[in-house]
């Protein structure tokens, strides 16, 4: 036999071999992917709810909107690139503060930073690409930001949570068992006598100086403290409470070259008819999807 045919005869044993194991291989995978989706995820009585009806549940209840919110995502940063828009980390991080002060939310509505920031500057490309053929005086720009500069006065702003209880001692306590490593969070669910925040660990969300949110005593022991640290008992009308502070958020009243921008696209934003959505840039860059079928 020559060493042609030798090669030959080798090269189809090998790609014989190829095409069995990738048939076998796609064969595992199809029944693993059905024993996947076979799988039981909850059991009532005599019945069960698969992993697949779970999930074609969740398709018809949040579907669409979960992937229009992703189409949105995509065609923003695809236009911003297209147009030249970019934000400046300085300029996200001075709208990241603006709506922490402002937010006054607290619990699962605080945003943790990463998914903040990532909204903020997903909020100025979009405002950006709406407005960007509108154009506004520098006249009208100034007169807007005298008219509003109360808009623009960020106070000192502190991110607390509070542990509420009955007596002095009771917070003592408390007060070692922190210092012993025990967790401000699950203390706060599990004594504090404030059930709205308890389920929430203590937290209070972002309060500002005469915030009628909290006690004042709050924010002047707030003032004396360092980030990461919990206060001493705190004398309330009925008990007493120790606060621990997130975060603090240093004051200042804003110029008006550092807002302009978001004056002009507040102004253009206003002069829009419609709800303002992504939705409105589709046609500018072609988006096909499932739904339209």
């Amino acid at each position: 036999m020559s060493k042609k045919a030798l090669l030959v005869i080798i090269f189809s044993l090998v790609l014989t071999n190829c095409v069995t194991i990738a048939f076998l291989v796609s064969a595992y995978t199809r029944e693993a992917q059905k024993e996947k989706n076979d799988e039981i995820v909850a059991k009532i009585g005599n019945s069960r709810i698969t992993r697949q009806e779970w999930l074609n549940e969740l398709e018809n209840r949040f579907g669409k909107t979960t992937l229009e919110e992703m189409i949105n995502i995509q065609v923003v940063d695809e236009l911003a690139k297209k147009n030249h828009i970019d934000v400046d980390e300085k300029t996200v991080e001075r709208e990241i503060q603006m709506y922490k002060i402002s937010s006054q939310s607290y619990g699962d509505s605080v945003f943790n930073d990463k998914e903040l920031r990532k909204q903020i500057r997903y909020s100025i490309l979009l405002e950006e690409l709406l407005t960007k053929d509108v154009n506004i005086s520098e006249n009208e720009l100034k007169k807007f930001y005298e008219e509003n500069k109360h808009q623009y006065i960020m106070n000192d702003t502190y991110h607390l949570s509070h542990i509420v209880v009955d007596s002095k001692k009771e917070v003592q306590q408390i007060i070692n068992e922190l210092k012993d490593g025990s967790s401000f969070e699950g203390i706060a669910a599990e004594r504090s006598k404030d059930q709205l925040t308890a389920k929430e660990g203590g937290d209070l969300g972002y309060v500002s100086e005469g915030s009628s949110d909290v006690p004042p005593e709050y924010i002047e022991q707030a003032k004396t403290m360092k980030v990461n640290e919990w206060s001493g008992p705190i004398p309330l009308e009925r008990g007493y409470a120790i606060i621990f502070l997130h975060e603090k958020i240093k004051g200042e009243q804003l110029e008006f070259d550092e807002v302009k921008d978001q004056i002009r696209r507040q102004i253009a934003l206003e002069q829009m008819e419609g709800n303002v959505s992504a939705k409105q840039l589709w046609d500018d860059i072609g988006v096909t999807w499932f739904y339209e079928k």
